[in-house]
């Protein structure tokens, strides 16, 4: 295009009617002020945080349910509201939320403090520092005087993956080192069994209160799409039958609103972007499609190499093979790329682990198979979409350096 037919896109752009009022309210950073179907758990978690009105030590809450139950809408809303309240009160509280998935912030345990730190004034350099040094500037930082603070450390799993329990077992002991100040934690994860794979001793510290999210149904996607969708976009330019189109994919993924919020707001831009006066199932469908799509690239883009490398196994057996793949052969192909790479090959049962996990991500389907006194195995197959394996192979050859 060039620079005066890009100018005019840009002016006709301006001109035209958009279908949405008001874009951030489906968008994921968005907190509203009424949660439906989520008022018990809402209830749970205040009653559990008040005592910091009265600059008492809440107790660390443990928080876990599917993706898109609701988890930290609910945390962020309820705190939101309690610091509004201590803020009129002239009550000294603090509310620090950290997002454990994003790197340079919590994926190693020096940048996470370091982070809290920088939270109270502290400047410290991003490396070179003992983690022990790090430590005691954020407890100086926090003990100047009299506080509550409340810190919540979302995605807590990503957090353990990328470091080790001890950190948790180091920020719930951190009380005993203070003062003038107080530390409550609020942990929240989407991997249900996370609680069951830490230290006991972290558990019994972190888990004083556990709070589990089920999922949405579908009748209560819709209601939340309604409340949402009737903010973010104009009258009548939501097909009829559209929501509850929309709430049975999402119900469909676990009980997912994120995804079905996600889902209406990219079938807005699309029909936009088609000059459409109406936002149709069609729109629907495409969006569907294309968040598939990048939400298996971007799984892929942030595996580790170990990941990558077993992942690019199984999609060479693929084409090499039209019978079925089982794990003992793509453990034979992943020694291969290990031995190209300069990677050190895992044992045959963390590839297993590895496999597992795909499966969990919906990246591979892998059925476990008995061979009787030969143990068990894994009948594979990929699952994702054949239109994206190009990319995919594209994006794993560069990383490994193939």
């Amino acid at each position: 295009m060039t620079e005066k037919g890009l100018d005019n896109f840009f002016e006709t752009y301006l001109k035209k009617e958009p279908l949405f009022l008001d874009k951030s309210v489906i968008q994921s950073a968005h907190t509203p002020d009424e949660i439906p179907h989520r008022e018990e758990q809402i209830k749970q978690i205040a009653n559990i945080l008040a005592p910091a009105l009265r600059m008492e030590r809440p107790s660390n809450i443990f928080i876990y349910g599917k993706t898109g139950t609701g988890k930290t809408v609910c945390v962020r809303h309820t705190t939101k509201k309690l610091q509004g309240v201590a803020k009129q009160n002239n009550i000294q509280l603090d509310i620090i939320y950290v997002n454990c998935k994003l790197s340079k912030i919590a994926d190693t345990e020096y940048r996470l403090v370091a982070h809290l730190a920088r939270e109270f004034g502290k400047e410290i350099p991003s490396t070179g520092l003992p983690t022990g040094e790090v430590y005691n500037i954020f407890y100086k930082a926090i003990d100047e005087k009299k506080r509550m603070i409340v810190i919540v450390l979302d995605e807590i799993d990503q957090l353990i993956n990328k470091t080790s329990d001890e950190i948790l077992y180091n920020l719930t002991r951190i009380n005993s080192e203070l003062k003038n100040a107080q530390i409550s934690i609020i942990g929240i994860s989407n991997d249900l069994v996370f609680a069951d794979n830490i230290d006991p001793r972290v558990k019994s510290s972190l888990s004083e209160e556990e709070l589990v999210f089920p999922p949405y149904n579908a009748i209560q996607i819709q209601d939340i799409l309604k409340h949402r969708t009737s903010k973010a976009f104009k009258n009548n330019v939501l097909e009829q039958g559209l929501l509850e189109k929309c709430a049975a994919y999402a119900a469909k993924d676990h009980g997912d609103a994120r995804r079905a919020l996600e889902l209406i707001r990219v079938a807005g831009e699309l029909a936009e972007r088609n000059n459409e006066e109406k936002v149709s199932i069609k729109h629907l469908d495409m969006a569907e499609d294309k968040i598939e799509k990048d939400r298996v690239i971007d799984i892929i883009t942030t595996q580790p190499l170990q990941f990558k490398a077993t992942l690019y196994a199984a999609i060479l057996l693929k084409k090499e093979k039209k019978n079925t793949t089982f794990t003992g052969d793509i453990y034979e192909i992943y020694k291969d790329i290990c031995s190209k790479t300069g990677l050190r090959p895992l044992t045959q049962r963390r590839i297993s682990d590895i496999i597992a996990e795909f499966d969990m991500l919906g990246i591979i389907n892998a059925k476990v198979i008995s061979k009787g006194r030969y143990g068990r195995t894994r009948e594979i197959n990929l699952a994702v979409p054949p239109a994206i394996e190009p990319k995919i192979k594209e994006i794993i050859v560069k990383d490994l350096g193939l």
